[in-house]
């Protein structure tokens, strides 16, 4: 039993809870219901869509054991009491675990594309997330910024990767005014949550990055806080949870002559408001707990943006 907590804990299975939340989400508020209004169906059937869900788990389950297997004597300074790495389960078998993962995700990508419309774009932009992960976890990580934004295009490519699924429809749509409407609409819905998914992801990953400055300075690396400090990664944070706020209100805006009124409520009161709370609580933070908790914060917010997307099935 304890073996299996630590896999659990290795591989962030909350995180990969939340993956899937969002997947199921987007495929079934927004995908599924636009198709049904023009009356055609999704390229993804339920079976092929469950399956794009477990190859996404397991890529992003690989990428966090290979990189808990990296970051071994870091953790041993960030955080010894969360180690599972070497300390349950052995480095050898970290490895296995993350190659048949990793493998197990680009079959079922490679599998899920064909079968749907033959389209092996899929697959080979999953191999690249594996090497993205891979790469992050041996280099890009420990360099200003890099790791950060690899890290937030992935966090992004979970919702992307759903559109991209279903680009047979995009390329058969040209002839077709409505579905051209319903793949255009689908294609915005996807960059508007893949890019809040981007910019939240980046917020939490300095503010990770400010709470771990001790272990990681002593190993080289070169992440934000330690190259340009604390206060310059403060104002980072801000500035882009300043944009987000923004992007909000906008869409806000747009929003009120449709009277989504429940909507226009929730954003403010679930995003907005937390995001300028971060932004406060951000300015006085001090300690690593105090940074641990804005992560906490940022998560909660990640989780509330993704939960909006119900608000499409109330409307459809």
């Amino acid at each position: 039993m304890k073996l299996v907590v630590a896999f659990l804990r290795l591989i962030r299975s909350l995180n990969l809870l939340f993956i899937a939340l969002s997947q199921f989400l987007f495929q079934y508020c927004i995908i599924k219901p636009f198709y049904a209004k023009e009356g055609t169906l999704p390229v993804l059937t339920d079976y092929l869509f469950v399956l794009l869900v477990i190859a996404s788990i397991c890529i992003a389950a690989a990428g966090y054991i290979i990189n808990d297997y990296f970051d071994l004597n870091i953790d041993r300074i960030n955080k010894p009491d969360k180690l599972v790495v070497e300390k349950i389960i052995k480095r050898r078998w970290a490895i296995i675990w993350h190659l048949s993962l990793s493998t197990i995700g680009i079959v079922l990508s490679f599998y899920v594309g064909w079968k749907a419309s033959h389209n092996l774009l899929l697959g080979f932009a999953n191999i690249t997330c594996v090497l993205l992960l891979w790469l992050y976890s041996t280099a890009f990580k420990k360099k200003l910024l890099s790791g950060n934004i690899i890290i937030s295009l992935l966090t992004g490519w979970v919702i992307l990767v759903l559109y991209v699924a279903e680009l047979d429809r995009f390329f058969n749509a040209f002839n077709n005014s409505i579905a051209a409407k319903t793949i255009s609409r689908i294609f915005k819905l996807a960059v508007l949550y893949g890019g809040f998914a981007f910019i939240i992801s980046i917020i939490r990953e300095v503010i990770k990055d400010i709470e771990d400055i001790n272990g990681d300075a002593k190993h080289g690396c070169r992440t934000m806080p330690i190259v340009w400090g604390v206060n310059v990664s403060k104002v980072f944070v801000a500035t882009w949870i300043i944009v987000l706020v923004g992007a909000l209100v906008i869409l806000q805006i747009y929003i009120i002559p449709f009277n989504w009124w429940e909507f226009i409520i929730y954003i403010f009161v679930f995003l907005v408001v937390p995001l300028l709370f971060i932004v406060r609580t951000l300015y006085t933070a001090e300690s690593k707990n105090d940074f641990r908790r804005l992560s906490n914060w940022v998560k909660v917010v990640m989780m509330t943006g993704i939960l909006s997307m119900l608000f499409f099935k109330l409307y459809e």
